[in-house]
């Protein structure tokens, strides 16, 4: 058993200190590029700003024989390339039981481990993977002579990875976030969907009959076949102080549903997603903003709420101390992306100057709204 008094300590002499909080930076979009393809490599460049996050992929979408290609280009790329202060360099490396796994980590964090933020590890069955990697991961920062940990990345893509959720999240300090892997997890758990993400057609629920007629015209709609999942796992990084984000979209032409899987995200908890290809860059760096409606009607009741005791009547609606809590999530999101992108900087500013500043009528004693009022 491992003393809860060494959990921040390195793990190799020499190995910078682990965090105690994972740093809040903005992640709404991990854009993926295969190193070992010229044509997307020559345009990494040009991306940096325009996007949280840019990941050089090692795994599935490069053929076996591209893998050390992949590896390397990524190396070049990374030494060649300056990612500044708002753009984050991340890889996904090969799964742990591939041939490939341990050159990734051997060379990456030895090479670029400077410039490297995040390994995201596939396919993660358990706290032991988390723990192979966290360890190694000391053993090479050592190596190199790195003064910051590279944080690690989990994705969700198996049943027995779901079930451990909670003990993946609670790993390590290097533990970033997870991802959700649609794809494989479909797979592995046996559903009957051949679809990357989003909903099935077959996934619904349908109204009673009318007048007992099963066969007359019944509503139907389509459900999510990832809402559990989206939401165990947000609570597990919730529970843990890290970070949850949806995984792809297959769909590249369905740019709508698309959006809509996105917005379901955001809404559930999560701060980001993956793009597959740039027409969704803009959709998730949109999606995972919160509009200027949102934030100015945030703003009026974290300001209408003082120190946050209370409650106040705001637009007939109540609003007290949870409300506060839901306010300043916004608030805070609002405020951090701010920091790095202008248009959401101007969105925002305008946002307050345009606020109602109307007085906020205080709530019946009880903290009850009145007659008529409803949440």
């Amino acid at each position: 058993m491992r003393s809860a008094k060494d959990f921040f300590r390195p793990l190799a002499v020499g190995a910078p200190t682990p965090i105690t909080e994972v740093p809040a930076r903005p992640s709404r979009v991990i854009h993926f590029f295969d190193p070992s393809n010229a044509k997307m490599a020559a345009k990494v460049p040009a991306m940096v700003g325009t996007v949280d996050v840019l990941l050089g992929n090692l795994e599935d979408a490069v053929k076996a024989d591209r893998k050390e290609a992949a590896r390397a280009g990524l190396v070049e790329i990374a030494k060649a390339t300056d990612f500044g202060e708002h753009t984050q360099l991340w890889t996904r490396i090969n799964a742990l039981d591939s041939p490939w796994a341990l050159d990734d980590l051997t060379t990456l964090v030895t090479e670029i481990g400077d410039k490297l933020d995040v390994v995201m590890v596939p396919k993660v069955q358990g706290a032991e993977d988390i723990h192979y990697v966290d360890r190694l991961l000391a053993q090479l920062e050592a190596k190199a002579g790195l003064t910051r940990p590279i944080l690690v990345h989990a994705i969700l893509e198996t049943a027995r990875g779901m079930v451990n959720v909670e003990e993946i999240c609670g790993a390590s300090p290097r533990m970033q976030g997870l991802s959700l892997g649609p794809a494989d997890l479909a797979a592995d758990r046996r559903m009957k969907t051949t679809r990357v993400g989003g909903g099935h057609p077959g996934y619904l629920v349908r109204t009673d009959p009318v007048d007992g007629d099963v066969t007359g015209a019944r509503a139907t709609a389509q459900q999510d076949l990832w809402h559990y999942t989206i939401a165990r796992m947000v609570d597990a990084c919730a529970m843990h102080g890290i970070y949850p984000y949806y995984g792809p979209f297959g769909d590249i032409q369905d740019v709508v549903a698309c959006e809509d899987q996105f917005r379901n995200a955001f809404l559930l908890g999560c701060v980001g997603t993956w793009s597959l290809h740039p027409v969704q860059i803009e959709i998730a760096k949109r999606v995972f903003s919160p509009s200027a409606e949102d934030v100015a009607h945030a703003r009026r009741v974290v300001e209408a709420m003082g120190d946050g005791t209370g409650a106040v009547m705001l637009d007939g609606k109540m609003e007290d101390d949870a409300s506060l809590k839901q306010c300043l999530v916004i608030v805070e999101l609002a405020e951090r992306l701010a920091q790095t992108d202008p248009v959401l900087a101007e969105l925002y500013a305008d946002a307050r100057e345009s606020g109602s500043p109307e007085e906020p009528a205080p709530a019946s004693a009880s903290g009850a709204p009145g007659d008529g009022d409803r949440r």
